[in-house]
């Protein structure tokens, strides 16, 4: 079962929503398990990472859901996150919070459906590759597939997401145990690398995107043999 949130703020599109996703649940032979929240406060006190997908309406009082969804990206950066307005103008930020789309009122059965299954795709893609990271901001989930590298500095743990930096205290041999099996490598005794992230590898440098980050020369040797077969299992699996 997955849990889904509704965030809104009136009652006719709440409950129109709820019934579409009921109405997809005995399509599909899925079960959700759906929460309303009646305004983004209430939505972000004490929230938890059990969501697969958040409704979240734009022009809410208190907190609109723009600021909302800002918030929720601190702590949960796999739920798939979906929009829902009068005006798409008002969607078009989507892609600062990573929403994976949004939904005019008043919202069709046929383009609800459409998008909802996307989104629960996102989710289920994700959630086999992310981990979570205790913050001091509380617990963030974070997928795999936008973590670009970790970098240690002074016992200073940082996690270079595509689109944003995650600082706390921590090991980077303990981060290392735990993403190796996402395929990540140790290229120097300072940075955890995603191979998926590599453009180009030229003697002692590595490029993780625009980034150029140093290969340490007892390393090297490793670390080449260990892109290699990185490459040829990622080939295999394609």
């Amino acid at each position: 079962m997955r849990n889904i949130a509704i965030v809104e703020d009136e009652d006719a599109a709440a409950q129109r929503l709820t019934e579409y996703v009921q109405r997809y649940a005995a399509e599909t032979g899925q079960e959700f398990n759906i929460v309303r929240f009646s305004n983004g406060a209430q939505f972000l006190r004490d929230y938890r990472t059990v969501y697969a997908v958040v409704f979240m309406d734009i022009q809410m009082p208190e907190k609109n859901g723009m600021d909302t969804a800002i918030e929720l990206r601190k702590h949960d950066r796999n739920v798939s996150l979906m929009f829902i307005t009068n005006l798409a103008q008002y969607a078009l930020r989507g892609y600062e919070v990573d929403a994976v789309s949004y939904l005019l009122k008043p919202v069709s059965y046929f383009d609800f459906s459409l998008k909802f299954k996307k989104a629960l795709d996102i989710y289920v893609m994700n959630e086999e590759r992310a981990f979570t990271v205790n913050t001091p901001g509380g617990l963030c989930r974070i997928s795999t597939d936008k973590l670009m590298y970790v970098e240690i500095i002074r016992h200073r743990l940082y996690y270079h997401l595509i689109d944003d930096t995650i600082e706390m205290t921590g090991i980077l041999s303990n981060v290392e145990r735990e993403l190796s099996a996402h395929g990540f490598l140790r290229c120097n005794k300072c940075y955890l690398v995603n191979p998926k992230f590599i453009t180009r590898v030229k003697g002692y440098d590595v490029w993780i995107g625009s980034e150029v980050l140093q290969i340490s020369r007892p390393r090297r040797a490793e670390f080449m043999a260990e892109l290699a077969n990185w490459y040829a299992g990622s080939r295999g699996e394609g």
